[in-house]
């Protein structure tokens, strides 16, 4: 049985998943990209293949519509970004070196991504600038090694994007700088905002002023500056991502988090990101499994002050009888996130 996730890219025809399966159908003898735009075929007669290669050796044929042996262009253009981020990177390069008109080139990189080939590699930089100075690397040695030329070429970057300096930053600030977005998934409204350590929060609600009231008020000292979503600040980024993951299957995406709260509650919010996916547990097994099995109410109330749904998956833990227990966002929303992983 295929799974569903397949299918979804399958029938959406998601081309952010081309290159990661090939399906074919039985009844035509071809195998195609899960963004061909063939006739759609019964979920009981598709196959699915890691490669071509594999789909060939089945006794399949390349469908000749959307000619699966091209590997995205686009795609391919992705990928060498992030193997060469630290390096000069120019438009006319990147289309020269696949045959593609620059402006063709812009557009459905853009298309694809939501961002620049120029974006994609500035965020892919100041990531390995983030990265470098949360633990606790040289300042300069941080950027050189990123792939800027100077001081001053970070700090137009970062002053734009995660609002301090590298000195302030790697200090962890004095005070915060919030930028928040609302947006309508599968699960209904939900809230993503970030501080310039990650996400530091991700709530679900019925209306959009509901949870841009419940920001405020967890957050009543921080500057809160609302993301446009024509805008291409990362926080965009970051929460199409998030859409992909909820609403079609996508893989969980790798999103920095800003984890607020006691000491003892981060401890549990790391245990819940270490469960794995389709599996659950109950509170009791949760607390025995971080060492604290007389602990079993506090553990279960530091899943209920979660600021980070789904991504901090405190979903997956149930009560002793099975039973869904509490979700701060909606037994509904929980039962639906539990099916959606039990299915793929």
């Amino acid at each position: 049985m295929v799974k569903k996730m397949y299918l979804n890219a399958i029938s959406n025809r998601d081309i952010t998943f081309d290159g990661m399966f090939y399906y074919g159908v039985i009844t035509t003898g071809v195998y195609c990209k899960p963004s061909c735009s063939s006739r759609q075929a019964l979920p009981k007669n598709i196959r699915v293949f890691n490669t071509f290669e594999e789909a060939e050796s089945q006794g399949l044929r390349a469908c000749k519509l959307c000619n699966p042996k091209n590997e995205n262009k686009v795609i391919i253009v992705a990928r060498y970004i992030e193997k060469n981020f630290d390096k000069k990177i120019t438009l006319d390069y990147l289309s020269k070196l696949l045959g593609l008109s620059p402006s063709y080139m812009q557009r459905k990189f853009k298309s694809l991504y939501g961002v620049s080939p120029k974006q994609y590699q500035n965020e892919l930089k100041l990531n390995k600038v983030r990265t470098a100075l949360k633990d606790g690397d040289d300042i300069s040695g941080a950027i050189y090694d990123a792939g800027y030329g100077s001081l001053s070429r970070v700090y137009e970057q970062i002053n734009g994007r995660i609002g301090m300096t590298p000195a302030a930053y790697r200090a962890g600030g004095k005070g915060e700088e919030i930028s928040y977005a609302v947006r309508y998934c599968s699960l209904g409204w939900f809230i993503m905002a970030a501080t310039d350590r990650g996400v530091c929060m991700i709530h679900f609600g019925e209306s959009e002023e509901a949870l841009v009231k419940v920001l405020f008020s967890e957050y009543p000292h921080a500057q809160l500056n609302k993301t446009l979503k024509s805008s291409d600040n990362l926080l965009n980024c970051w929460i199409e991502a998030f859409d992909r993951h909820v609403s079609a299957g996508a893989k969980r995406p790798s999103i920095p988090l800003h984890l607020n709260g006691t000491a003892f509650q981060i401890k549990v919010w790391r245990f819940l990101m270490n469960v794995k996916h389709g599996e659950v547990l109950t509170y009791k097994e949760q607390a025995v499994r971080m060492g604290l099995p007389k602990a079993v109410r506090a553990v279960a109330s530091a899943n209920g002050r979660n600021n980070i749904g789904v991504l901090v998956p405190c979903h997956r833990i149930l009560r002793g009888d099975g039973s869904l227990g509490g979700f701060r966002w909606g037994l509904d929303r929980k039962r639906a996130l539990l099916e959606q992983e039990q299915s793929l």
